[in-house]
């Protein structure tokens, strides 16, 4: 049985995917993580962990480089959205040896990781999206015109885990968290080429949330959508939720896919209201949701690795099943001292 070795990066506590791997690998081959902190949960479910610089480190990508030859690396996947434009910027330099770098190009990584380009790439492909915008001082003329209402929506423009996000319900909130974002922005590692562009504020929507798994083959083909009902959040992550199938939301998933090109797997999430479809964020990688879509039927681990052996029997790992609830829970794992 041929053997693969796959490495994951910023592994982080994402133990459910290492182990989903090892799954779908039955023995053929090797799961191998980094991270920057030696105790971070997921490094001990692997079989092989490795600590590794900061990913702003200017050692970050030999390292890498190195894990891929020595442990004979088939493929590279990413489980952290900072990360994913260097490893994009990377990515021919890494392939270089033969392995395989599961990770989108760069105008994809672009358009995901900036949330203006979203919003702008929604907006270009007829998709619906909060309303957006850059300029507070927009902001206040369409209040004042009634052309937006509150509550409203400010976060980072560029960001991740909904680090920095703020509701919003009157004009003093606004003015004040907007002053509080921007000060705590210009202390960041965040993209902030020009502060004063650095913050959306975004219409709130309400109804039912939901999050997809919107699948592409590894040349950035469509396979499929994968939805679930997020029935409670907790620190910016899926907690709880239901799998739906439901053709609507699918076939915006599709929209998504043919447009972005993206490669692997995208998380997005989208809300019902009014029976409108909205389209939020788009994160080009394995999300906190993705176990919900795995338990319910859907196995990307073992899709991925059908495809790393050049493989494209696929559908046999494609049982999903509508109205499957799961519920998340911590366990203590021991770590190093």
């Amino acid at each position: 049985m041929e053997q693969k070795n796959i490495l994951f990066t910023c592994a982080g506590r994402r133990n459910y995917l290492i182990n989903y791997f090892k799954e779908a690998l039955k023995g053929n081959g090797f799961i191998i993580a980094t991270d920057m902190q030696a105790n971070a949960a997921a490094l001990i479910d692997a079989d092989i962990s490795i600590t590794v610089p900061n990913i702003y480190s200017n050692l970050y990508i030999s390292t890498l480089k190195n894990i891929c030859i020595e442990y004979k690396v088939d493929a590279v996947i990413s489980l952290n959205d900072l990360e994913l434009p260097i490893l994009s910027k990377h990515k021919n330099e890494l392939e270089k040896n033969g392995t395989k770098v599961i990770i989108s190009d760069e105008l994809a990584i672009d358009i995901s990781f900036d949330k203006w380009k979203t919003y702008e790439f929604l907006t270009s492909i007829n998709l619906l999206t909060p309303k957006t915008y850059l300029d507070l001082n927009i902001v206040l003329k369409d209040l004042e015109s009634n052309e937006l209402n509150f509550p409203l929506v400010l976060k980072p423009r560029w960001g991740s885990s909904s680090i920095g996000v703020d509701i919003v319900q009157n004009i003093e909130e606004l003015e004040l968290a907007y002053k509080l974002l921007k000060i705590k922005l210009s202390r960041s590692t965040l993209n902030q080429e020009n502060i004063n562009k650095a913050i959306i504020i975004q219409q709130k929507i309400g109804g039912t949330e939901f999050g997809m798994d919107v699948l592409n083959n590894f040349n950035g083909n469509y396979y499929g959508t994968f939805v679930r009902e997020k029935l409670s959040m907790r620190f910016g992550e899926t907690d709880k939720a239901k799998s739906v199938i439901n053709a609507e939301i699918s076939k915006v998933g599709e929209v998504i896919s043919k447009n972005l090109h993206h490669f692997g797997n995208l998380d997005c999430d989208v809300f019902i209201e009014e029976n409108n479809i909205y389209v939020l964020e788009l994160n080009p990688r394995f999300g906190g949701g993705y176990p919900f879509s795995h338990e319910a039927g859907i196995n990307i681990a073992a899709i991925y690795i059908e495809w790393i052996k050049g493989g494209n029997n696929i559908d046999k790992y494609n049982n999903y099943k509508d109205n499957i609830s799961f519920s998340k829970c911590d366990r203590l794992i021991k770590i190093p001292s």
